[in-house]
């Protein structure tokens, strides 16, 4: 394989896309000495921009809740723009969906927790994530829904 042709993989550049923190409940809820019940979402999502180059944005939500109040809400958009060249379509789509939140992860576990501690609040520190095992089960998600609706399009309807 000549240079041109061998597989790359660089990172453009690595970005706050979103940050939003708010505090609804402020300030009679830092009265309240009850731990809030946390709840972590993390998203995914790839845009192509073209010539080998796409953005990767991770998504996290924190939500703090104390019974129905919500203590803090965190959403943190951290994205990069990764340029991929020469690598197999079949592995392009693990890479981005593995190799690029495993880059980004860092970064929005430290903005998150340091969101958290400027509103006032203890520190959220984010456990690692498994992004292999997480593509892996949305795969297997999806080759069941597929065979299900494959299933379901074989079927006969009785009228």
């Amino acid at each position: 394989m000549t240079q041109q042709e061998a597989p790359s993989f660089a990172i453009e550049k690595l970005y706050v896309k979103d940050l939003s923190l708010e505090v609804p409940s402020a300030p009679e809820i830092f009265l309240e000495r009850e731990s809030p019940e946390v709840n972590i979402q993390l998203q995914t999502a790839v845009k192509g921009l073209g010539d080998g180059a796409y953005e990767v944005t991770l998504t996290v939500t924190v939500t703090a809740k104390l019974v129905e109040k919500t203590v803090f809400l965190v959403e943190v958009g951290q994205a990069g723009i990764f340029r991929v060249k020469n690598v197999p379509e079949d592995n392009l789509e693990p890479l981005l969906s593995i190799a690029c939140p495993n880059i980004l992860f860092p970064y929005a576990r430290e903005l998150v927790s340091d969101s958290i501690t400027r509103a006032g609040f203890a520190p959220v520190l984010l456990q690692p994530v498994n992004f292999e095992a997480l593509y892996a089960a949305r795969a297997q998600q999806q080759a069941a829904a597929s065979a299900t609706e494959s299933v379901a399009e074989g079927t006969p309807t009785i009228q």
